[in-house]
């Protein structure tokens, strides 16, 4: 059973995280259920465009236990919480800030939406795809909220 802890704790291991990783990084956000103020969260999800990746790496182990590292996801223990970073380009980051914060629920709603137009949502956070395969959407949050007819939802209303 993974350890649950209450947001602000979260929130204070989080911002410790990105305060040791920023350096080597382009961008850096909190998501998953910290970035959606859960009141007692599973896990820390951070989204993440490296611009030394050599030198992130060799951080990760001073962190906490490394669980898995590679070029999509990296997965360390940072005392019983579980970080999970998720790597991201300029193309790929709105998309896959959206896809990591969640919830589950809003994800499944989304993808739904897009496939009723014959369209496709990635969950990889390439982007939103019309039935030709042409990327509609993906640049920011908002725009893939837009292009599927829908108001933006904040992060905290998105379940």
């Amino acid at each position: 059973m993974p350890t649950e802890i209450f947001l602000d704790r979260a929130q204070r291991i989080a911002d410790a995280v990105i305060e040791r990783l920023k350096p080597y990084c382009k961008r850096i956000e909190v998501a998953g259920s910290v970035r959606r103020g859960r009141p007692r969260v599973h896990d820390i999800d951070l989204v993440i465009i490296p611009n030394d990746p050599w030198r992130l790496y060799g951080e990760l182990p001073k962190l906490g236990q490394v669980k898995m590292s590679g070029s999509k996801i990296s997965r360390l223990m940072v005392g019983e919480i579980q970080v999970d970073l998720y790597f991201a380009t300029d193309e790929t980051w709105a998309t896959l800030l959206l896809i990591r914060t969640g919830s589950t629920q809003n994800n499944i709603r989304l993808c739904a939406l897009a496939k009723k137009k014959g369209w496709h949502l990635a969950a990889d956070g390439s982007g939103l795809f019309n039935e030709k395969g042409e990327r509609i959407a993906g640049d920011t949050e908002v725009s893939i909220y837009d292009a599927l007819g829908l108001p933006y939802q904040e992060p905290r209303g998105r379940g």
